[in-house]
């Protein structure tokens, strides 16, 4: 394992040979990049139109030109451009982890990042994991959100914004097609019902795969995809104060499941890189379906813009697959001796949210927004786990029935001091009370918890091109009861002290933004098996952890033709304190779990005219995610892994033509690792990330 300060020596070679090749471009080029300038972004991190830097918190954001740039299709795709960030795959084709800042996704629990589109928020986990088609920008916040984006904000929050109706009948489709029977078509269409008073926007997508991680036993490959979504826009403009936005959006997603790799032969490796192959008797499936309704009013007065936000989600997911991840030939004992284990899950969720808020103008000294907020959950799970080999015989068969509502009331006020000094104050109330039922008996249990979530800012812009802002933030993600018959989990706050710096140069040439935190988690939120509990899946806390590092960002347009960019985040986390009476593997001073080291992203675009009419592109992206401690033990790490992709292309005025590959040097790693020590199976398993992709893709604008 190789310190962090190599890490940092790397990252500062690698910026000053960016740095060096884009001055020698600008040499080549003459004067005539005097024009050239890095794209405005216009961000609505807080709940407010405003230049990305000029907003005093750690936003990466994409626009919808970066978004078909850089090929981003998935939220795996922007989460691995964005630094201290990551996103794995897992288990079922709607399950997925995302950590933010050391803040990590577990099972059954509630996200650590709020995830918001269209103003809506998906306060499930299983919303995250989403087609990405006819968007306008992606904004990611790091750091505790909680003030203006509510409880489990605790890492961030993801504000995702799409393309709106137009008053112009437009459109696009997209097809493409790549191995393992890749197929993809997605498009949009846009224009005026009653031109300036009622507009529509219609898009959908579709993918569909065979896969490519081959399972050695059944040989066949157990990652197949099928996926359909679609969005329906519908905007009103009835009065010249007011806006009415109904939004109908559908998905459908079916593939492989529970497809793990299991290391029966008792190795502990040192280092989870190791490849193993599935090799399981079942050929997992699952499905996921959610369809949501929202609307959004908007009425403008001289004073300000008062909003009310309504969404209601229904989601469904269930899968079957194997539970010892292994056959009758390679493990005749099976699972602990009882022969061939199944599992299957089934779960319903329904959400109904309402949001009011008052936004005032934003040409004043003193700006504020005020709003109130509540949501209904209800959520059904039912888990079966049988002895396949005994007749089909239940091992466990459990139905639970979970009804929570919670509320909000928050403000924020900011205050121009001075032209260059900004105090921003913030503070949310949150109370979440929940109650679980076993339908089987009839038992019920009840909890509610709340939190004070405060934020101070205070900004300096001594130039124009020039921000230095120091904030502190509290976020707040709920408490809850693990499965019938568990015992309760606390919640979990993060007190996040924060600076950072944002600034451009050579005429908005080149950005530069960095940023530096130190994070106090109390009551940080685990998952592991407890065998003294009858093997039970448990989240639990952790009493106190650390987590601190440093995010820097750099973008440089060269030429009119060259463009790199540099991103990267440095973290580390120290368990200082835990509760001896868990029994789990865990040490002070061991580092939490999911924590990776450093993400640094290097990546360059290059454009030419290749005619009067035609263009051709380049782009090269390199990522590199460092080690990864998996457990709070930290026995098993996950070794650095470097990932190369790339895009080549031509265009035309309307049209374009893309080759793209990712992962191309083929490395193998896992997007999720779990030890026997921590899983209750006799093996440790590892869900593994596919292999090299590659492809092509046609696009038509009209």
């Amino acid at each position: 394992m190789q310190p962090l300060a190599f890490h940092k020596n790397r990252l500062t070679l690698a910026v000053s040979l960016v740095t060096l090749l884009a001055a020698q471009s600008q040499a080549q080029s003459g004067d005539g990049n005097g024009a050239l300038a890095l794209e405005e972004v216009m961000v609505t991190a807080e709940l407010r139109s405003e230049n990305l830097q000029e907003v005093p918190v750690a936003v990466t954001a994409f626009t919808a030109d970066e978004i078909v740039s850089r090929g981003i299709e998935s939220t795996a795709d922007f989460v691995a451009l964005t630094p201290n960030v990551t996103f794995d795959d897992s288990f079922t084709v709607g399950n997925s982890f995302v950590a933010v800042r050391g803040v990590t996704q577990i099972n059954n629990a509630d996200s650590p990042v709020a995830i918001v589109v269209d103003g809506v928020p998906q306060n499930n986990q299983k919303q995250f994991k989403m087609e990405l088609y006819d968007v306008e920008r992606i904004e990611v916040l790091k750091g505790p959100q909680g003030a203006l984006y509510g409880r489990n904000a605790i890492g961030g929050a993801v504000n995702i914004v799409t393309k709106a109706p137009t008053n112009e009948l437009e459109g696009y489709v997209t097809a493409g097609a790549g191995n393992g029977g890749l197929q993809r078509i997605q498009g949009a269409l846009s224009g005026p019902i009653i031109e300036d008073e009622l507009l529509f926007r219609v898009a959908g997508s579709y993918r569909e795969s065979d896969g490519l991680i081959d399972n050695t036993f059944l040989n066949t490959e157990v990652d197949f995809v099928e996926s359909y979504d679609l969005r329906g826009r519908l905007q009103w403009f009835p009065t010249e104060a007011l806006v009415i936005d109904f939004r109908l959006a559908t998905s459908e997603l079916e593939g492989g499941a529970v497809y793990d790799a299991a290391f029966i032969d008792g190795a502990s490796p040192d280092n989870t890189n190791q490849e193993r192959s599935p090799i399981t008797d079942i050929l997992g499936d699952s499905d996921r379906s959610i369809d949501e309704v929202t609307v959004k009013i908007d009425y403008t007065v001289d004073a300000g813009t008062f909003t009310y936000i309504g969404g209601y989600t229904d989601i469904a997911e269930d899968y079957y697959g194997d539970l010892d991840f292994c056959n009758p030939v390679d493990c005749p004992d099976g699972f602990f001796g009882f022969g061939q284990v199944d599992q299957a899950q089934d779960l319903d969720v329904e959400l109904l949210s309402h949001e009011f808020r008052f936004t005032s103008a934003s040409d004043q000294r003193l700006r504020y927004t005020a709003g109130l907020f509540y949501i209904d959950t209800d959520r059904s799970l039912g888990t079966v786990a049988t002895l396949t080999q005994a007749g089909n015989f239940p091992i466990v068969q459990s139905l639970e029935d979970n009804d929570n509502t919670a509320w909000a009331v928050f403000a924020q006020f900011d205050y121009d001091i001075t032209d260059a000094l900004e105090l921003t104050l913030s503070l949310r109330y949150d109370e979440d009370e929940r109650e679980q039922t076993d339908v089987n008996t009839g038992a019920s249990r009840e909890a509610s918890y709340d939190e004070w979530q405060p934020k101070a800012t205070l900004t300096w812009t001594p130039a124009e091109d020039q921000l230095f802002y120091a904030t502190y933030a509290r976020g707040f993600r709920s408490g809850g009861f693990n499965g019938v018959g568990g015992r309760e989990f606390l919640p979990e706050t993060v007190d996040n002290f924060e600076l950072g710096y944002k600034s451009t140069w050579m005429d908005d040439r080149l950005l530069f933004n960095a940023a530096a935190y130190r994070a106090e988690s109390n009551d940080f939120q685990f998952f592991y098996v407890d065998f003294n509990a009858g093997g039970a899946q448990v989240i639990d806390n952790l009493d106190e952890v650390l987590l601190t590092g440093v995010e820097l960002e750099v973008k440089y347009i060269a030429t009119k033709n060259l463009s790199f960019y540099v991103s990267a985040g440095f973290q580390d986390s120290d368990i200082e304190s835990l509760n001896p009476e868990l029994g789990v593997p865990a040490e002070e001073g061991n580092k939490s779990p999911r924590t990776t080291e450093h993400t640094i992203n290097i990546g360059g675009l290059y454009e030419t005219a290749l005619s009067s009419s035609l263009n051709g592109f380049v782009r090269i992206d390199y990522e590199r995610r460092g080690d990864r401690y998996w457990h709070p033990d930290n026995v098993d790490v996950m070794d650095p892994i470097d990932l190369l992709g790339a895009r080549i292309g031509i265009s035309g005025d309307q049209w374009s033509i893309t080759a793209w590959g990712r992962n191309l040097t083929d490395e193998f790693f896992y997007e999720d690792f779990t030890a026997q020590a921590f899983s209750g199976l006799p093996w440790n398993i590892g869900f593994a990330t596919r292999p090299r992709s590659y492809g092509l893709d046609l696009r038509y604008d009209f």
